[in-house]
């Protein structure tokens, strides 16, 4: 058939593939599929290997490569890395794809740093250290001996564990203050050693004392000012410390005006939320409005204590595993088993050590003292961050 009888029977041959269904034109490709010998088979797997098999990321601009990456799960990026080294190259250049994946794991983001081959490492570290808490291989555990007596409370700042009674201290103020078994708080000057006044109102021991200052601003504190606040079995008075000494109690925070439910003392403040634990479960307050956010409903609230709330992960424990929360889903990520310890009804015998990670691990706080204890035998026991592998 010459050129010209050939372009005219192909135009018509397409026109009329142009009017079949979608079935009838597969038929026709199956039958002209069953009609080609070697050389067209073989034209035709290497224009279907152009047509259906592009390479997007070579082929679209990296913003565009960038915006589908997102979409993918981490273990799929980190398959996709395996496929070849363009690939490899363009994916582990996305810096936005691997921060966000940091973050969907607790990781928190210094968004000065835009290395993204810095964010892959820091997520599988990040993977690893969640694989560890899951497995209950991310602590390891250490004594301190050399006690002759029972050890009745803990006291950890700035890196030292001290064995003290619960009290709470600033340098700038010049103060110090303690909470009492006769349902007063006591406010101490540091330098002269000297009680400058006693804080009455309590009808139960006060557990816990906070001095702290506040982020937010109300009706009746503003940025900056020290509160102190004290806890005991039903109740949490807020003191405006830093105004004067001879102050009067601003708020007085409870979960059950017929005090049918118990506060525990795990008191904690961080100058925009005040959380306790209790026998139904963990109360979040807002310091600006004194009004309830949350309540994290535990299964077994009477033996599971809050030992250390954050903004991602929260510390929990019973009287036999430390327990790691996961905040946004309310889910334990992990625990850890502990030694039969001193469970002091104060609270006191206790603690959490380096609370930082708990807002969001960042690759480097995850390290030092997680948890310490009481023994017995008079020794303290601590959990420690295991070094990350």
């Amino acid at each position: 058939m010459d050129k010209t009888s050939f372009e005219g029977w192909l135009e018509s041959v397409s026109t009329t593939f142009l009017s079949l269904n979608d079935q009838q034109r597969n038929q026709c490709l199956d039958h002209l599929i069953s009609l080609s010998g070697a050389a067209q088979l073989r034209h035709l797997s290497n224009g279907l290997e152009t047509l259906l098999k592009r390479d997007f990321l070579r082929l679209l601009p990296l913003e565009l490569a960038f915006y589908l990456l997102r979409w993918l799960d981490p273990q799929s990026l980190l398959t996709c890395c395996l496929v070849c080294k363009q690939w490899n190259k363009v994916i582990n250049s996305c810096t936005e794809v691997w921060q966000t994946v940091c973050q969907e794991l607790g990781w928190k983001i210094d968004e000065s740093i835009q290395d993204a081959s810095h964010w892959k490492v820091v997520y599988l570290k990040a993977r690893l250290r969640m694989t560890q808490l899951k497995d209950q291989e991310a602590f390891e555990t250490s004594s301190l001996i050399g006690h002759s007596a029972r050890v009745y409370a803990l006291y950890y700042k700035d890196g030292l564990l001290c064995t003290v009674f619960s009290v709470d201290y600033n340098d700038e103020l010049d103060l110090l203050v303690s909470g009492s078994a006769d349902f007063s708080v006591k406010v101490w000057s540091l330098s002269a050693g000297s009680c400058l006044n006693t804080l009455t109102g309590h009808t139960e021991w006060v557990t816990k004392v906070i001095l702290q200052k506040s982020e937010v601003e109300s009706v009746v504190h503003s940025p900056g000012d020290y509160i102190l606040l004290s806890a005991d079995k039903y109740e949490i008075k807020v003191w405006p410390l830093g105004r004067e000494i001879n102050c009067k109690c601003l708020k007085t925070l409870s979960v059950s005006e017929d005090r049918s439910i118990s506060l525990q003392p795990r008191l904690q403040f961080d100058g925009r939320y005040i959380v306790c634990s209790s026998d139904l479960g963990v109360y979040q307050w807002d310091f600006a409005s004194f009004e309830i956010l949350r309540v994290i409903k535990l299964q077994d609230p009477a033996n599971l204590s809050l030992l250390s709330f954050g903004k991602v992960f929260a510390l929990l424990f019973d009287n036999h595993f430390l327990y790691v929360m996961d905040l946004r889903t309310e889910v334990i990520s992990g625990r850890w088993p502990l030694p039969p310890y001193r469970k002091s009804k104060r609270g006191s015998s206790f603690l959490a050590g380096v609370t930082s990670w708990l807002n969001g691990l960042d690759g480097g706080n995850d390290s030092g003292l997680v948890f310490a204890t009481s023994m017995p035998d008079h020794s303290i026991h601590l959990v420690l961050w295991k070094e990350n592998g």
